[in-house]
């Protein structure tokens, strides 16, 4: 199996949206609290849009609304910012051998 590796950084969550149509990536990294769209809501359009992507939020948001949310956008993984970076490392290849 080969992998190919696609890097893009968004300053919010429109950016995000952006990105994620113009590089289609496999697994997108996204922050809950980003100015002027969230990252719900861009989890939302990136959902409609690129529904193979697998979508990680790593916030520092880790209420029960914020789980919720994860779980009705079919959001793959949520880390806290808070965790050891081995979490967010595992969950990326945990998600990356699942393709």
């Amino acid at each position: 199996m080969s992998v190919a590796v696609v890097c893009g950084e968004a300053e919010n969550g429109k950016q995000a949206v952006e990105k994620v149509r113009s590089l289609e990536p496999d697994i997108v990294l996204l922050d809950i609290g980003m100015p002027e769209m969230n990252g719900v809501q861009a989890a939302y359009e990136i959902r409609r849009m690129a529904p193979y992507a697998k979508i990680i939020f790593f916030t520092v948001d880790d209420s029960p609304e914020a789980s919720t949310a994860a779980k009705l956008l079919g959001v793959s993984a949520l880390v806290s910012k808070s965790s050891p970076a081995r979490v967010l490392i595992s969950t990326i290849q945990n998600l990356v051998s699942s393709f």
